[in-house]
């Protein structure tokens, strides 16, 4: 088992319920996945681009990505319905539990003047959503073998009911909020 969802059981489930919030086990908030979406508009005239971002997205997660398609036409961005956008990696169970480890505890220090993660990144929900600039922040990732910097989007998906239940569940889990 891993060191985050041993965490999650063990303080955060207990945690939670001392403060009378919740009278059953399943009643509390917990991680239903992780989702890490790279967009690559510049496929529409570079083919090798997405395989590029394909293979910085399977290294980052260990899991080999889905392609995401226009579900539009648009004319001005010579962009036809069904042409591939983007790259998607759903996380679930324990590489979910490895991988929000790796980002709490790896990932975010090395980001340089890092002040903790915006606390207005909820979606109304209780999930959140984390946007960095660049793939190079993930350790895997060799700076001398990427073909173009991107960016990229982690989406944390949680079974909350309202924002601050969601804001809770990770600062116990250990996620760096900002102060502000």
């Amino acid at each position: 088992m891993s060191r985050m969802k041993d965490k999650y059981r063990n303080e955060v489930v207990t945690a939670l319920r001392e403060r009378g919030e919740y009278k059953n086990v399943m009643e509390v908030p917990r991680l239903e996945k992780v989702v890490l979406n790279i967009g690559v508009g510049e496929a529409i005239q570079n083919a090798k681009a997405l395989e590029g971002a394909e293979t910085d997205l399977a290294t980052i997660t260990g899991q080999h990505p889905v392609t995401t398609r226009a579900k539009k036409s648009i004319a001005n961005f010579r962009l036809r319905e069904g042409m591939p956008v983007g790259l998607k990696v759903t996380l679930r169970g324990e590489r979910m539990y490895d991988f929000l480890d790796k980002l709490m505890n790896t990932v975010l220090c090395r980001i340089r003047e890092f002040q903790g993660v915006p606390r207005n990144s909820f979606d109304g929900r209780g999930n959140y959503t984390l946007a960095f600039r660049e793939q190079t922040v993930f350790p895997e990732i060799d700076y001398d073998k990427i073909d173009k910097v991107r960016g990229l989007e982690v989406s944390i998906v949680t079974t909350a009911r309202t924002d601050e239940e969601g804001r809770q569940l990770l600062e116990m889990m250990g996620m760096p909020f900002s102060s502000e």
